[in-house]
């Protein structure tokens, strides 16, 4: 049922916790200043007598007031629900700067900001439901879902739309599937080949000052150092040998103005991209941002620079719609859930470490419904997913191959290197022709993280879960190996060979509850034992034993039976590493047999079932046996 949209505001007293004082401004517009003993009782009290108060970031006064939670109208969540990927501090003076209201100067006037924010964030709301109804009913329906939970804010955002009663709870559910609003990607034709034409260094200089505008200062070590870059843009004039330059500027020179616009002009020239690499997340935001500069306009920057990184740092929607299956009637998961649904569907690129996603909300509502929703654990199934053509991953790495310039870190740059031959250096196959590595000097830690190998309990017992799926049947999106290649490999007989000594060597693998095996001294299987005299040497001979992290010790010598243990394990690895090779051909021998059968999108899934296999099976199994 539809109302006129209004702005109802609750009568509850607005909380401002302090360093050195608390600030309490009733309902009626009285200031207290009562110490942190008698608030936390008060918070802690009656909800009908001791109404909830009117906070920014609940969880960090619950701590500074060392109190428990409490249940608040936090006006950081309204701000993640009204103004989805939209930056603010999580201050009251941060709130206000970013809805452009005055700025408090005390604690006091803080206290009264919250509400003057509320009232501006539910006039947004009130001004959706008069100029887009439906939209508001879209947004209405998420609201409900939250208020069903027990959403603090959920009467008053349900009035500002004019849904003071809200939608019905199946239509409410349906606004949290929010990857039917995402657009789809389209597959283009393959780019061609970028020119091979030089940048002057006068160009250069040239655009460094449209760059920099008119009253800015003319630096002649920067433009000197601009000079120099552009031989790293010039043509190849030998095989295997490119143009290198290795510069090295002083803080204030401006070098990251002064490797852009070479490289912008080259992109631009070439119609090819330029990956600009950095080590530091501040940097890449730093280069983000510079950016404008060459792209003032929001729609060409979003066409000509694309963000670049890790699978791990996106919204994954198969695990968003994962937990919005799970999700159970009035669960305060919702909530969570509702302001991700919100930030999803406003998202530039989905990126929840490091993009626009609020940082403060993983501190208010945990990791598990929040960055925990990213491939953190390598499980993309790629083209089999029901999310693929919506991918905010894949959206990216098609978009990159259009770019002009790709900002990315040196791990995903030196790691695509490495993988350009099975498809991973432009995750088609190309790699780009020309680098700019800045914060060079980290090039080393970024490779020693990069191509690192971690013999653990944790990733031997992944790839068991990768190989045989969920066990346990606690995790349902663990389908594993067969389950995903079943179809595909159906009446060829090598194949459902190689899968079926696959499974029986993956149990060599630690299994569900290896870590308390391990730490028991009864294993099941040679990874397990190898890793419990693992555990035995190092207790044994570190001083520091009774810490719980940063323990180690030298390899040698070793204790009884580890070296014993180790061969045995070699063994069981490469028992598990010649079917995965098997099974490997047999797939590629598919796609060259059977190509003009097999549809587009069964290669594509062959194609990245083989990769995955590399990724995942082959190159750890190696690097262990080594």
């Amino acid at each position: 049922m539809t109302t006129p949209p209004e702005i109802r505001l609750p009568r509850c007293p607005a909380v401002i916790a302090g360093v050195r004082q608390v600030i309490w401004l009733s309902a009626d517009g009285e200031v207290e200043t009562p110490d942190r003993r008698t608030v936390a009782e008060r918070l802690a009290g009656d909800a009908s007598v001791n109404a909830c108060p009117f906070v920014c970031h609940a969880g960090a006064m619950a701590r500074r007031l060392e109190a428990p939670a409490f249940q608040a109208l936090d006006l950081l969540e309204l701000f993640a629900f009204v103004r989805p990927a939209q930056f603010t501090l999580p201050t009251p003076r941060g709130l206000a700067e970013s809805l452009g209201l005055a700025l408090p100067g005390s604690p006091e006037s803080e206290a009264a900001s919250l509400l003057a924010s509320a009232r501006a964030l539910l006039a947004d709301l009130v001004a959706l439901a008069t100029n887009s109804p439906e939209r508001a009913i879209q947004t209405a329906g998420q609201a409900q879902v939250m208020a069903l939970a027990g959403w603090s804010w959920g009467p008053s955002v349900l009035a500002a739309l004019g849904m003071a009663e809200g939608p019905q709870e199946s239509t409410a559910r349906a606004a949290l599937r929010v990857w039917n609003q995402l657009p789809e990607w389209q597959d283009g034709a393959p780019e061609p080949a970028p020119s091979h034409l030089p940048v002057a260094a006068k160009e250069a200089k040239n655009r460094l000052a449209e760059l920099l505008g008119g009253g800015a200062e003319d630096r002649d070590g920067q433009r000197a150092y601009v000079s120099t870059c552009v031989h790293a843009f010039a043509p190849r004039n030998h095989r295997d040998e490119p143009n290198l330059v290795l510069a090295e500027a002083g803080t204030g020179i401006g070098k990251t103005l002064g490797y852009i616009a070479p490289a912008s002009l080259w992109a631009e020239r070439n119609e090819g991209a330029v990956w600009i690499s950095t080590y530091t997340r501040n940097l890449q935001r730093q280069l983000d941002g510079e950016l404008d500069r060459l792209y003032p306009i929001p729609a060409e920057k979003d066409a000509r620079v694309v963000i670049r990184k890790g699978r791990e740092n996106y919204l994954c929607l198969l695990n968003m719609a994962d937990a919005v299956t799970r999700l159970q009637p009035a669960s305060d998961d919702a909530i969570a859930l509702g302001l991700v649904a919100r930030w999803a569907a406003a998202s530039r690129d989905g990126d929840m470490v490091g993009g626009d996603f609020p940082a403060w909300l993983t501190d208010l509502f945990g990791h598990t419904l929040t960055t925990n929703l990213t491939d953190t654990r390598g499980e993309c199934i790629y083209s089999a997913c029901d999310h693929y053509r919506r991918c905010f991953i894949e959206h990216t790495v098609r978009r990159a191959r259009r770019a002009d310039l790709v900002v990315a870190n040196h791990a995903l740059v030196m790691v695509q290197a490495a993988m350009g031959s099975l498809g991973g250096g432009g995750d088609d196959g190309t790699l780009p022709t020309r680098y700019v590595f800045d914060e060079g000097h980290q090039m080393f830690n970024a490779a020693d993280s990069a191509f690192a190998a971690h013999l653990s309990g944790r990733e031997t017992a992944d790839l068991r879960r990768w190989l045989i799926g969920a066990e346990d049947g606690a995790r349902r999106r663990a389908r594993g190996l067969k389950a995903r290649a079943a179809d595909l490999i159906d009446g060829n007989g090598a194949a459902e060979e190689f899968m079926d000594e696959i499974l029986s060597a993956a149990r060599a693998l630690p299994g569900s509850g290896w870590p308390t095996r391990i730490g028991g001294g009864v294993t099941v299987g040679p990874t397990e034992a190898f890793l419990a005299f693992v555990r035995q040497q190092v207790y044994a001979r570190d001083a520091n034993a009774d810490q719980p992290y940063g323990l180690e010790t030298q390899t040698l010598p070793p204790v009884p039976d580890l070296l014993d243990a180790a061969t045995k394990l070699k063994a069981a690895l490469t028992r598990l590493e010649k079917p995965l090779v098997g099974l490997s051909k047999c797939l590629l021998a598919m796609l060259d047999e059977e190509a003009e059968d097999l549809e587009s999108a069964t290669r594509a899934r062959i194609d990245g079932l083989v990769r995955s296999i590399t990724r995942r099976g082959l190159q750890p199994l190696a690097a262990w046996k080594s």
